[in-house]
């Protein structure tokens, strides 16, 4: 017998996120670290060593390139994750995912050069944009619609669980052997790649004992295990639960609806009646990007640098942001489908961009640019020192604060509300293939932006949570607390035009509503229903 609590459900699936978490601290870990510096070293600092003993480490491009493979090879695994789950289904497309990362995570702790690293990374990046795009899938089509910002935000919990608990075990291992003249140890780099494979291990194991999703049943007709699976998770295994039946027609009217759909491809995806929504969930990817977040988590390294801190200081105060990366995302865990999507997305952007330009004005006002030959690393191009470092630091920790319960969750929560059924397991594949498609991007250019441009690289990043706020205000309807076939008609106008929809601004939360379905008050949810139509269609038409 499958286990029904929908807490313990969320809790495993979501360790697919972890590995993503594990990526990203892991790297920005080493990145400073003087034994992967020396092992994939490329001048001009060592070895042979001077009497520090210090190393350069690869150029800026090659850096960029290594970090940037794990992405790129997400970006890959995202759009083929939409066929893998519409065939295996969203259980066996997580479990397949699993496996990609073990043997990714194999081939980067044995990593002799940088050509094998990389096509480590590549492999681990599969993994992960399957994972990304297919547990918020497979926990939002499992979830109650009043909690379901909660479950699948817990994806983000885990990617910060993941990040806080890999960055100390690689702080941990930097201690490993002792670096001197003849060599240095490359154990305190492979040992953390390799204890990643664990949680992979853990999660294939676990997902055995997990339900597979009831649409994902309906779709391929196996009804008599969907109604199980509905009734296990939604009405404690009472198949006759009101919100079971509901929920349950629902999904056949949806059914029904798709038949006339038989084969789906990316290309329905554009069509004109699925365009808006393809946009809006793409760009809510490709925004929880541009807000610079990923480039703060893999590089943060060079950032602390520039205000003065070296070796393990360095790596010590990074680690702060990793912590209040995770203790900041739980009120959004708690109170996100109370708040609705568009509040929170809308107030992240806007402190994410004063933090932005804030450290921009930091730098650009109060820092002094490093001459080429005299810089630790190539992207530690400026030094701050005084009130100004602490400022630098303060408004990095704020800007991850600012972050952590607004766009980490959303981003991963949004999407998966946007499509209809056929098209959801592509929908979302496509939404996250963006974010990889920038975090690609991103990690590329980021360290070669830090050496060239310094202190401007933060004022293009604070323009582009700039933009996403206008976008978000104009064009993001709230999802929150509907169900997942009720969103369908936020993109329909209820007066027959169509295509149009709803404007954005003038869609609410409908918690209420779907708090009674749930707990089986049929009345109070059809009276709640039918105030909130009134409503939305009064501001609609006026």
């Amino acid at each position: 017998m499958p286990i029904g609590n929908i807490y313990v459900i969320a809790s495993v699936a979501v360790v697919g996120g972890g590995l993503f978490g594990f990526d990203i601290s892991s790297m920005s870990a080493q990145l400073t670290e003087n034994s992967y510096k020396c092992y994939f070293n490329q001048g001009p600092k060592g070895p042979p060593f001077n009497d520090d003993l210090e190393c350069s480490g690869p150029t800026s491009l090659n850096q960029g390139g290594i970090t940037a493979a794990m992405a790129a090879g997400s970006w890959l695994g995202a759009l083929l994750s939409g066929p893998i789950s519409d065939r295996m289904g969203r259980k066996w497309s997580i479990m397949l995912g699993c496996l990609i990362w073990i043997v990714g995570s194999v081939l980067i702790c044995a990593a002799q050069d940088i050509a094998m690293l990389c096509v480590g990374r590549v492999i681990n990046g599969l993994s992960i944009g399957i994972e990304s795009a297919q547990v918020p899938v497979y926990i939002s089509e499992l979830s109650p619609p009043s909690k379901r910002g909660r479950f699948v935000g817990l994806q983000q919990w885990a990617i910060t669980w993941g990040i806080l608990i890999m960055y100390y075990i690689s702080y941990g291992t930097s201690f490993i052997g002792e670096q001197n003249s003849q060599h240095y140890n490359p154990a305190s780099w492979r040992v953390p790649w390799g204890l990643q494979m664990i949680p992979a291990i853990f999660l294939f194991c676990a997902m055995f004992f997990l339900p597979e999703s009831p649409r994902w049943l309906a779709r391929a007709d196996r009804w008599e295990e969907a109604h199980d699976v509905l009734a296990l998770v939604h009405g404690k295994g009472d198949r006759d639960h009101p919100f079971v039946a509901l929920e349950l027609q629902d999904i056949r009217d949806m059914c029904e609806l798709e038949r006339q759909h038989a084969s789906v491809t990316y290309l329905d995806l554009f069509k004109p009646k699925m365009l808006n929504r393809t946009m809006i969930g793409l760009f809510c990817q490709i925004w929880s990007q541009l807000t610079g977040m990923n480039v703060m988590m893999y590089y943060i390294g060079y950032v602390f640098g520039m205000a003065g801190y070296k070796g393990n200081a360095n790596l010590l105060a990074s680690s702060i942001q990793y912590i209040i990366n995770v203790v900041m995302t739980l009120p959004a865990l708690l109170w996100q489908d109370k708040w609705g999507r568009r509040p929170t997305m809308l107030v992240g952007a806007f402190l994410m961009m004063a933090f932005m330009f804030a450290n921009a004005g930091i730098l650009g006002g109060a820092g002094t640019i490093i001459p080429k030959s005299e810089r630790d690393s190539p992207e530690q191009s400026m030094s701050v020192t005084g009130s100004a470092a602490k400022g630098l630091i303060a408004c990095t920790y704020l800007f991850v604060a600012s972050y952590a319960p607004t766009w980490g969750p959303a981003s991963w929560t949004y999407p998966p509300e946007l499509f209809p059924l056929r098209l959801r397991g592509k929908g979302v594949a496509l939404a996250t293939s963006g974010n990889w498609a920038f975090n690609t991007a991103l990690g590329l250019f980021t360290p070669s932006a830090f050496t060239n441009i310094a202190w401007k690289t933060y004022i293009l990043f604070g323009v582009f949570n700039l933009a996403m706020f206008v976008h978000v205000f104009f064009m993001f309807p709230e999802t929150a607390g509907k169900t997942l076939e009720e969103t369908e008609a936020m993109f329909e106008d209820p007066n027959g035009i169509p295509y149009v929809g709803t404007p954005a601004w003038k869609t609410r939360v409908a918690t209420k509503q779907t708090v009674a379905l749930e707990h089986g008050d049929l009345e109070s949810a059809k009276a709640h229903e039918a105030r909130t139509t009134t409503i939305e269609t009064t501001e609609h038409t006026q």
